[in-house]
């Protein structure tokens, strides 16, 4: 084993294979501004990969040094003092029926989850 000193042994390893990083770095900043900053790691990755075999944590790391993760997406907020639309009350609460299927009534209700919008029947 050879005696080196520490500080060459790092410098060293600050050189190994920056420069097949700045390929996929000039790679990403391409993609990046075609883009326009809305592809996170995961789609970067999966664009890059069409053409080589790359690792995906290994671009997030690349991106997060270049400064080239993408742009968070402001959430969309109501804007109030606009009512909300409600249909007219048709069966005034008279539930009787003369004969079956005359009257037909049903309730949405959406459930708003992190993951998608579902809707459900209410309970």
């Amino acid at each position: 084993m050879a005696r080196n000193a520490r500080a060459t042994y790092y410098r060293w390893k600050a050189t190994v294979g920056t420069k097949h990083t700045d390929k996929v770095v000039e790679k990403f900043r391409e993609l990046c501004i075609r883009h326009k900053f809305g592809y996170g790691y995961r789609k970067i990755t999966a664009l890059l990969r069409v053409e080589q075999s790359i690792n995906h944590k290994r671009i997030q790391r690349i991106m997060q040094c270049e400064r080239l993760q993408c742009r968070v997406k402001m959430k969309k907020r109501k804007v109030n003092g606009q009512p909300v639309h409600s249909s007219e009350n048709l069966l005034k609460r008279q539930f009787h029926a003369e004969a079956p299927l005359q009257k037909l009534v049903t309730d949405i209700t959406y459930l708003h989850l992190p993951v998608r919008c579902c809707t459900s029947p209410a309970f």
